[in-house]
């Protein structure tokens, strides 16, 4: 991260003031960054809408759905007809024109849609990637390898898919976490954010902390999808890694416990509950006035 933090430190909003700095009056949509997110395979759309709203929500100047079904099982999202959604095949042919890729996001595991995870990884030139969900599953099962080359990469696994990735059980993940995450940050050369409670956010280099936002409600589906979304849509936006990947952990669960605080859960908070939350959270925080520890 920086040399100002120190290994297991709590994550602090002041590590990330670009996340709340103002924006250019001269901003256009091309300014913030394009963020496409492959995934949604037959039965579960749902989880690619779930982080492309994340992504739009959280800033992104444009937001593009890779879905890996044909034909495409909806036209567009009625309630965020903003989100461009195109079949896969047609978003890859274009996969430099993003600035980020975020692949996992209910992808499954057919035939089609390892064929484009395996595009995607190859053809990525470098391009920051997010893999989540199925695209851990299938770098666990070697459906694809770490042949990804230069660029950043973000993992995102929960404790069971950390296991599979380290050949371990779950019990092992999470009797030491941090060690779990910098096993896989030296294993893949990438960022780990090791989700649960207090989700760890691990560095390349080995350097972790431990984030100290979110609540109960955030065990429910959808809700991973969300933090891809957040994750993805800051990175295209230009944000660097060290505030980018804390600074999206901090949000999502500070989004939640503003849930919380206005009677929405933590018993039966959904995912799509997130996105307006982390807006609105990322709209008023002020640096100045700090009301966020």
């Amino acid at each position: 991260m920086t040399s100002q933090i120190t290994i297991g430190s709590d994550i602090n909003v002041e590590q990330f003031p670009l996340i709340f700095a103002s924006r250019d009056s001269e901003g256009h949509k091309g300014s913030f960054g394009s963020v496409a997110i492959l995934g949604g395979s037959s039965g579960m759309t749902g989880a690619v809408i779930l982080a492309g709203r994340a992504a739009l929500k959280s800033g992104a100047g444009k937001t593009y759905i890779a879905i890996t079904q044909t034909p495409l099982p909806i036209p567009y999202d009625s309630l965020n007809p903003e989100l461009m959604l195109h079949e896969a095949t047609t978003m890859l042919d274009i996969v430099t024109t993003m600035d980020t890729w975020v692949a996992g996001c209910g992808l499954g595991r057919t035939q089609q849609a390892l064929l484009a995870l395996r595009r995607l990884v190859k053809t990525r030139a470098e391009r920051p990637l997010v893999l989540d969900a199925d695209a851990l599953n299938a770098l666990a099962y070697g459906d694809i390898y770490a042949t990804w080359g230069r660029g950043l990469v973000v993992m995102t696994p929960h404790p069971t898919e950390a296991a599979r990735l380290l050949q371990t059980d779950t019990n092992t993940v999470q009797t030491d976490r941090p060690g779990a995450a910098q096993k896989l940050a030296k294993q893949y050369k990438a960022w780990i954010v090791l989700k649960g409670a207090n989700t760890i956010v691990c560095s390349p280099e080995g350097m972790w902390q431990r984030n100290t936002t979110g609540n109960v409600g955030l065990a429910s589906g959808g809700t991973g999808d969300v933090l891809s979304g957040v994750l993805g849509s800051l990175l295209a936006q230009g944000l660097p890694p060290e505030q980018a990947i804390p600074g999206a952990v901090w949000l999502h669960g500070k989004a939640a416990d503003a849930l919380v605080e206005q009677g929405i859960g933590p018993i039966g908070l959904t995912a799509g509950e997130l996105p307006d939350a982390v807006r609105n959270v990322r709209n008023q925080v002020s640096l100045k006035s700090r009301p966020f520890q």
